[in-house]
């Protein structure tokens, strides 16, 4: 796939990393965010700015959209200055955000409509992941497309992998989801346990991130928890929101999931304290004793 336009729909923790890539891989971007001076620094670095998701559409070939939630997903692709408005026959949609497989698979059939191809590519990795350019993408929708778009893809993923029909990428991230928040309490468990039995943390990961109990989160935000970095990689907002859709998809699947909901209560209880805003690392703050 030759060098296309590229819009690129939010210039958060991540998208900002993202675009980064895009930049060096010389592609030619127009972003645009709620919040322009989110996206200065993107266009000092030679990105165009666009006024509305709309704008930065009608002058793309593609469009990549990673925003917070369904409902600003939902907002970007269907309100009146949004993409779907201003898209063109024989564009692709890109959505990354982490939402529901109803809404990627709605996006999908209203883009046919047009005469456009649609892919759900949620990632996970996380800042790190993305400023390294080494994020694990997953995609559903058509696999035609997903070939089309892979070597734009590998500017800033490594892992990617195509899983199916239209929000297949969406139902592989609640997975990889799940597997998070349960795993999150496990290692905040960890630490504190090494705490209070008198070991060095430093050490004690030394021994188990290597091991069977090796994990990312293991690996990467406990080193952030035994220094008291709580500052997102990953929104604890966004982190509740996943969940909830998580658990959501499992109640219409009649499929109980005790240590998700477990999980759930644990970080919404952390909202609720003020620390949304914060990397899910901050679940550590649940077991501090000192």
């Amino acid at each position: 796939m030759g060098k296309r336009k590229i819009a690129f729909i939010g210039t958060g923790v991540m998208g900002s990393s993202i675009v980064k890539h895009l930049l060096k891989a010389d592609y030619e971007v127009t972003v645009f965010t709620r919040t322009k001076e989110k996206a200065e620094a993107l266009v000092g670095l030679g990105a165009s700015w666009a006024e509305t998701a709309g704008k930065a559409t009608a002058n793309a070939d593609i469009v990549l959209t990673m925003v917070g939630y369904p409902s600003d997903v939902e907002e970007v692709y269907y309100s009146e200055n949004g993409i779907l408005q201003n898209a063109r026959e024989g564009m692709i949609f890109i959505d990354m955000t982490t939402s529901s497989p109803a809404l990627a698979k709605r996006i999908a059939a209203d883009a046919e409509q047009k005469g456009i191809t649609s892919i759900d590519a949620p990632v996970s990795g996380g800042d790190i992941g993305a400023q390294n350019g080494t994020l694990s993408i997953m995609c559903g929708g058509d696999e035609r497309t997903f070939d089309e778009v892979l070597p734009l893809l590998q500017v800033f993923g490594k892992q990617i992998v195509y899983q199916g029909k239209a929000g297949a990428g969406q139902h592989t991230k609640m997975c990889n989801q799940i597997a998070i928040a349960t795993n999150m309490i496990g290692v905040c468990e960890a630490l504190v346990y090494g705490k209070e039995a008198g070991l060095d943390a430093e050490t004690v990961l030394q021994s188990i991130s290597s091991g069977a109990a090796g994990s990312w989160s293991l690996s990467n935000l406990a080193p952030r928890m035994i220094k008291g970095d709580f500052e997102p990689g990953f929104y604890v907002k966004h982190f509740l929101k996943d969940m909830n859709i998580a658990l959501a998809e499992a109640e219409q699947m009649k499929l109980p999931l005790p240590g998700l909901q477990l999980a759930k209560e644990m970080y919404n209880e952390l909202v609720e304290e003020g620390y949304g805003e914060k990397g899910t690392q901050v679940l550590y703050k649940q077991y501090r004793t000192e």
